[in-house]
């Protein structure tokens, strides 16, 4: 609005200037004498007024460009942080079904263990010593197989939860940039 007031003061001074400028007797062509330099400021007034107007589009065009691109990193944003919970929930969630299950596994494996065990113990009461010491050393091992094996998928985790945390991944990337710039330092 501020932006045509000095458009409009300077189009009505001009104006009151060219009125007041004009003969006494305005008769016939003396008319022309003060219609034209009116029409000529009055078309340069637009073209100028027409200006601003565009200058004035142009600088809300360019904010509302800056308005969406923020809103755009908004919501890329937010749009990554719900996608690293979902991915943490389903990891937690993942972890919940394994431990579950590897614990129904392991008391599965366990009573069958606790059956050959027995099964042993029956035979060395029963005078099959032979057999009934084959059966517990049989059982005993099975048994330190599945303790060793469950050690290492456990030790495996715990290395591949690691890994996959961000403040790891971070570091990799860190000791892998450092090892590249060593690199080309030296040559």
């Amino acid at each position: 609005m501020f932006r045509f007031l000095s458009g409009i003061i300077i189009l009505q001074a001009a104006t009151v200037a060219l009125v007041l400028l004009a003969p006494q007797d305005l008769t016939g062509l003396a008319w022309l004498r003060l219609i034209i330099p009116l029409v000529f400021i009055a078309v340069f007034t637009a073209f100028w007024f027409s200006t601003i107007a565009k200058q004035k589009s142009k600088e809300e065009l360019a904010e509302l460009h800056q308005q969406h691109a923020r809103e755009r990193e908004k919501i890329q944003v937010n749009a990554e942080r719900a996608k690293t919970r979902l991915i943490k929930k389903t990891q937690k969630e993942i972890a919940r079904e394994a431990k579950i299950t590897h614990g129904k596994a392991n008391f599965k494996v366990g009573a069958a263990l606790a059956g050959v065990m027995g099964l042993g113990a029956l035979m060395l009461l029963t005078q099959f010593l032979t057999l009934g010491i084959f059966t517990l050393t049989t059982a005993g091992g099975v048994l330190g197989g599945y303790l060793y094996r469950g050690r290492k998928e456990q030790q495996n985790r715990f290395l591949n939860q690691q890994m996959s945390s961000p403040i790891t991944q971070d570091k990799i990337k860190l000791d892998t940039s450092e090892k590249k710039l060593k690199k080309l330092t030296k040559k």
